[in-house]
Parts: C-alpha cells; structure tokens; sequence
C-alpha cells in the first residue's frame, strides 16, 4: 500500500501551480513535495517544471531525489516528466553540460540557430503521434499543445518515441519506455487534451 496516489516533485523548478491546478481539475489525490521519503512511497510520480538543466539536477542530487526517482523507476512506479522533468530522465544536457537523471539512453540538445527561428520554442505547436500509445488515447495526431523551451531532447532509443514536433528540426516531444513517460510540452497548459493526456497517465 502506497502512502499517496500521486507524487508531484518540487524540486525548486517553476510550473508547479498550473500543475496543481490541473490535478485538481482531474480529482487527482496527490502532494506537492522534496521529501525523498515521500517520494520513495508514492504510487506514481510527477516531475514538472520550467527551469535549469544544471540547477535543477543540483537540488535533485543535494535532496537526495535524484535516488529516490530512481528507485520508483526501478520498482515500475509510473513516472510522468514534464519539460525540464521530460530532459533530466535522458543522460546528458548540452544545458552548461549537465550529466542528468540517465534512466534512458539520449541527450539533450539546444535549438539551432537558424534565421527565422525564435529561441525559446514558446507558444501552441502540434504533435505528430508516430505510433498508437496509451498516453494518447483519445487525442488526434497533429494536436496542438503548449511548449517553452530552448533545448529538446533526442533519446537514443528511437523505438522509445511516441510523438515528434517540428520547430526548425524536428524533435522527440514525447517518448516513453515501460513505466517512464516523457513529455516536452506542458501538457498542464495545453487545454482539453492536456487534462485528457495527463488523465490517460494517471490511468495506466
């Protein structure tokens, strides 16, 4: 028996009142918290965030977090990352050269530079399903969700990828590997079929 359903992990990235608020929309029961112990007993987990590749893998590891997701990874607890929380579970940033979470082989790279093309990625664009997942049941390929982000990330297991997005290249913007989930948008943000993506998670 798990302490509680949900895990949001507050680990000093921004973005954790819209993700509260759509948790709340969905009747999730869940907790906002760094506590490593409480993540540990969590039936599930949320990383959410806007922030620092180097920043926040800083206060993942001074917390002891970092372990602790691990473990919840490793035992086939259901694990969401959201944006910055979707880059940190590959193994490397180009982000002021941040070794990160490593629970899939890949990097993260930033945009490049190209005329025309606004750095951060920031504002509605589609994602384009490139095989039937769970994740999206119920959304339609080509809906639009809500991104802001300098850098994307390139898993180097390609069987991983659920969906892509184009913005100059295009990019993984959602990847999932047994109980880990990834998403570069903000699925919190994105409307409708944010809550119905976030509802098909808390479902599986």
């Amino acid at each position: 028996m798990r302490d509680v359903d949900v895990v949001v992990v507050d680990y000093e990235a921004g973005n954790l009142r819209s993700v509260e608020t759509a948790l709340s929309a969905l009747g999730v029961r869940y907790v906002v918290s760094g506590d490593p112990e409480v993540v540990r007993r969590a039936g599930r987990v949320v990383v959410p965030g806007v922030g620092e590749a180097r920043a926040c893998m800083g206060v993942l590891r001074e917390r002891g977090l970092d372990e602790a997701l691990r473990e919840v990874v490793e035992r086939g607890g259901p694990f969401l990352g959201i944006c910055i929380g979707c880059q940190l579970v590959l193994e490397f940033s180009e982000e002021r050269e941040t070794d990160t979470l490593g629970f899939l082989r890949g990097r993260v790279v930033r945009f490049p530079s190209l005329p025309g093309l606004k750095v951060p990625h920031m504002g509605w664009n589609g994602v384009e399903q490139v095989k039937p997942h769970p994740l999206f049941e119920g959304i339609p390929s080509g809906a639009s969700f809500y991104f802001v982000h300098s850098y994307y990330p390139v898993p180097e297991e390609k069987e991983s990828i659920v969906a892509t997005t184009e913005y100059g290249v295009r990019f993984a913007s959602a990847f999932a590997k047994d109980n880990l989930f990834a998403v570069q948008f903000h699925p919190e943000k994105s409307g409708p079929y944010g809550l119905r993506l976030l509802e098909n998670f808390f479902s599986l």
